[in-house]
Order: structure tokens, then C-alpha cells, then sequence
């Protein structure tokens, strides 16, 4: 009996094991993917030309945070809140056909 409960406990903290490895790899990438973005940015005001815009759509829970800069800004903000909504409507199909 105690040979069961050990092997038990050991395929447990394996398991745990792996799950704390995946989401450590999902924030890492996370993160590195929004450094990337925010170098962009970065380079895209810094080179100095007038004719870059900005647009960008942030959605916490229910409250959406619209911004952008530029000539171009109001057409990349209604994209990105367009492709905003599109990615909440394919959350809720999926997650109703998950259940």
C-alpha cells in the first residue's frame, strides 16, 4: 500500500512538474513577444518620420482601451477594436463548444 501511494505522489509532483515548466514557457514567450512589439514602437517613433501611425485595442475583461497616434490612427483603431470583437466572438464559440 505504501509503495502505491509513493509512486502516486511521485507521478503527482511529475506532473506538476511539467504544468509549472508550460506556463513558465507561455509567460516567456508572452513577455518576449510583447518586448518585441514595443521595440517596434519604439523604432517606428524614434526614426523621426511624420508618417507613422499607431492604433491598438486592449480589452481587460469587459473594459476596452482604445488608443492610437498618427495620421492613420482612426482607421487602425476601428481595426484593431473590429479584430478585438472577432477575437472575443471566436472565445465564446469555442468555449461553448468545449463545455
Amino acid at each position: 500500500m505504501s509503495k502505491k501511494s509513493n509512486e502516486d505522489e511521485e507521478q503527482a509532483f511529475r506532473e506538476n512538474q511539467w504544468t509549472a515548466r508550460i506556463i513558465k514557457l507561455f509567460f516567456a514567450g508572452f513577455f518576449i513577444i510583447l518586448l518585441g512589439i514595443i521595440i517596434l514602437i519604439a523604432a517606428a517613433l524614434l526614426a523621426g518620420d511624420s508618417n507613422i501611425s499607431i492604433g491598438g485595442f486592449i480589452l481587460i475583461w469587459f473594459i476596452p482601451i482604445v488608443f492610437g497616434a498618427g495620421p492613420e490612427a482612426p482607421w487602425l483603431t476601428v481595426l484593431a477594436v473590429i479584430l478585438g470583437i472577432l477575437s472575443l466572438i471566436m472565445f465564446l464559440i469555442l468555449w461553448k463548444k468545449a463545455k
